[in-house]
């Protein structure tokens, strides 16, 4: 397996402004050089007064620039050009209201101003500010004039609290979802292709992680899945523009990575169901990644049974749980866009084969089954691999990849999918 990461060798600025969220720009910067990442630091004038420039220049192991180097007597070509042709990708995490506000109105007052101004890359901009200033029309105007530039990816502050004691909007986005837009940055150039708000207006509803069955008080029956590749999806169709509604079973994951996501937390088949029969009709795309629970208890013991009495007891009244993906696309909504999920074991013509049966006897429109019984793939890894099944005989291979890759790629595929 390549675990080589899609980051090695790119040339990545790091740009630094005056926000007291700059002090977590340095954590980024070395989870950027430890990935493989050449990366070049840019530090405004209010920003150093924050982070020190010996700091991120030790991390990312290059000089790291400021408004006084802009015009060194030793620059062969202005170093905003310089530097400006020199990156493939340009963040600013965090971005402030001023420096959004020169960016925006294309004011090249500064090294960073000017870098901007200058560059033919993409650019991930990272707001971080007080609620108030957040909210004030002439950020928002600022805001939403970047957000229809297709080449500048706008990831929005979050809610938390803030370093003036308000608990609101304007706490910087955690690092794990800049790293995912980062990664998604070069999952398309890799393909010669931007990454844009492709998904714009748009709803999608993603189910994820296992479902649980009570047994007794002790004992449950579930799966081995993460929900991993669920979340993935999901943050990759809002990183595109969509708003999503993310219904999950008991998963591991910090609650970082549900940022941005309208999430909906269940434990059983039955309140997976339920909550998803709720959302699906204002859903434009409903991709069933859950591995749902085969079977439950009808009525588990309130109490913990015993081991002698254990075996004879949980197969007294074992039943079916709900087949939701089936049960949901016999609701189908004309225009709407069912995804489903298969893990499978065996060949590959095995696995194409069942999911290909599956795909018909659930009736969605597009299918991806996937291998688990491969080492460094499926339930509970980074990686996954597998067929994409559609109607007419479709069959897209989905080699083994990152699972935020895969993700991008049944995006593509939904994109150009006619109902």
């Amino acid at each position: 397996m390549n675990n080589t990461s899609i980051l090695s060798g790119k040339k990545i600025l790091v740009a630094v402004t005056g926000s007291i969220a700059a002090v977590k720009t340095p954590m980024l910067v070395s989870r950027l050089v430890k990935a493989g990442g050449e990366v070049r630091c840019v530090l405004t004038e209010s920003a150093s007064k924050l982070v020190s420039p010996l700091s991120l220049s030790t991390l990312s192991r290059n000089k790291c620039y400021q408004d006084k180097d802009q015009w060194d007597d030793y620059q062969k070509k202005p170093l905003h050009i310089a530097l400006a042709e020199w990156a493939e990708l340009i963040i600013v995490a965090p971005m402030s209201a001023t420096s959004l506000s020169k960016f925006a109105c294309g004011n090249a007052d500064g090294l960073l101003a000017s870098i901007l101004l200058a560059a033919q890359s993409q650019i991930i901009v990272a707001a971080a500010m007080n609620t108030s200033m957040w909210s004030h029309e002439s950020v928002k105007k600022n805001w939403n004039y970047l957000k229809t530039v297709d080449r500048i990816i706008c990831l929005e502050p979050c809610e938390g609290l803030l370093a003036c004691d308000t608990f609101g909007d304007g706490k910087m986005t955690n690092l794990d979802i800049i790293e995912i837009a980062i990664q998604s940055v070069f999952i398309f150039r890799k393909q010669n292709k931007i990454l844009t708000r492709d998904f714009k207006n748009l709803k999608f509803l993603v189910s994820t992680g296992p479902t649980v069955e009570s047994l007794d008080a002790a004992r449950q029956l579930t799966n081995r899945s993460s929900g991993r590749m669920g979340v993935l999806l999901a943050q990759a169709a809002r990183l595109r523009g969509a708003k999503v509604d993310l219904v999950h079973g008991p998963i591991n994951f910090q609650n970082e990575l549900f940022e941005g996501l309208n999430t909906y937390p269940i434990r059983t088949a039955l309140e997976m169901e339920q909550k998803i029969d709720y959302l699906r009709p204002s859903a434009s795309v409903i991709v069933m990644a859950a591995a749902v629970s085969d079977f439950k208890k009808n009525s588990p013991s309130e109490t913990k049974i015993s081991k002698e009495l254990f075996i004879d007891s949980v197969f007294d009244d074992i039943e079916m749980t709900p087949d939701i993906l089936k049960n949901q696309t016999l609701k189908k909504f004309k225009n709407q866009i069912f995804l489903g999920f298969a893990a499978e074991s065996g060949s590959d013509i095995e696995i194409r084969e069942k999911g290909e049966k599956k795909r018909i006897a659930k009736g969605c429109d597009l299918l991806m089954a996937n291998p688990i019984d491969r080492d460094g793939q499926g339930f509970e890894e980074n990686f996954n691999s597998g067929f994409l099944l559609g109607p007419n005989k479709m069959v897209k291979n989905l080699s083994l990849s990152t699972k935020l890759s895969i993700s991008h790629q049944l995006l593509d595929e939904i994109q150009k999918f006619e109902p």
